[in-house]
């Protein structure tokens, strides 16, 4: 998990707590709760942990949710999902040892959530997507050349540039344990798709996302998804809005490492003082874009 909270005195005050703790309080109370979850051996119940912080279990998921940018559960499902991604990448031990380590009590409970978690299956996963099956087409479109990858889950890249072999090579460096290949006609539909939401942002996309990114860049990527066609936020105030506002580097990384443009839309975030600059498929097409997107909701630019 790449939050980060402050470790500091423990702090168990229920009338500070609910008459507005102060923020380095509060941050110490999550920080407890957030120990808590990292060291059981099973996921607590929100009730058990409401109790242990002293607090009610509506009152406590509402401070942790507002300090994390998680909810208690989730921050749980990322912890774990971290530590499976970690040691599935570095340890030697089988599969079964890095399951029972992550804090999975069972073969069965883990394989029901591997999917989500891992985007593929655990082995493929250690041998970094090796035998994973992705297919790709190149197009064009208004704003240039365009590539969309789509692997068993869903789309996985959505890249936009001036050189179709540029895009195609980026793609196989990023993916490059998987089997790639071109598309078929079939696949050629899920291309015209995606250019049509790019030609005309009001459409939307329904096509699944196959999203993989740290804990932290997956909370910045939802909340840029939450974010008004039309809108544009800083990376000072996604900061803020996720209970981070220190991380304002870390929001910027987490945009620059988005692979699907448009559909996670980070051309809505820009400068505090609404400069566009940083977009990784360029200045000029994100301005193309945030004009399409205002136009679509009657606010043009």
């Amino acid at each position: 998990m790449t939050t980060t909270i402050a470790c500091k005195t423990e702090a168990n005050h229920l009338e500070a707590v609910h008459s507005g703790t102060r923020s380095s309080e509060r941050a110490a109370l999550i920080a407890r709760a957030c120990r808590i979850i990292e060291t059981s051996e099973d996921p607590p119940l929100l009730g058990e942990l409401a109790a242990e912080m002293g607090v009610s279990a509506y009152h406590f998921h509402r401070l942790f949710k507002a300090e994390t940018g998680l909810t208690p559960k989730a921050y749980s499902s990322a912890y774990r999902a971290r530590r499976l991604r970690e040691e599935l990448a570095t340890s030697k031990a089988s599969i079964t040892e890095v399951i029972y380590g992550a804090g999975f009590n069972s073969n069965s409970r883990f394989y029901e959530a591997a999917d989500q978690m891992l985007g593929m299956r655990p082995k493929d996963y250690r041998a970094r997507g090796t035998g994973t099956s992705i297919r790709f087409a190149v197009g064009q479109c208004s704003l240039g050349a365009i590539l969309v990858a789509q692997s068993e889950r869903g789309l996985c890249a959505i890249s936009l540039g001036n050189d179709p072999e540029a895009l195609v090579q980026e793609l196989q460096d990023q993916f490059s344990k998987a089997e790639i290949t071109g598309g078929d006609s079939e696949f050629e539909k899920i291309v015209s798709e995606v250019v049509g939401f790019i030609e005309k942002p009001a459409m939307g996309l329904s096509l699944p996302l196959d999203v993989q990114g740290t804990a932290f860049q997956e909370r910045v990527w939802r909340a840029l998804s939450e974010l008004p066609p039309g809108t544009t936020t800083s990376y000072t105030e996604l900061a803020c809005k996720l209970g981070s506002p220190k991380a304002v580097r870390a929001v910027a990384n987490a945009c620059g490492a988005n692979q699907l443009a448009v559909a996670i839309p980070c051309h809505r975030v820009v400068r505090r003082n609404g400069d566009l600059a940083g977009y990784r498929w360029g200045v000029e097409r994100k301005r193309e874009l945030l004009r399409r997107e205002a136009s679509d909701t009657g606010n043009d630019l």
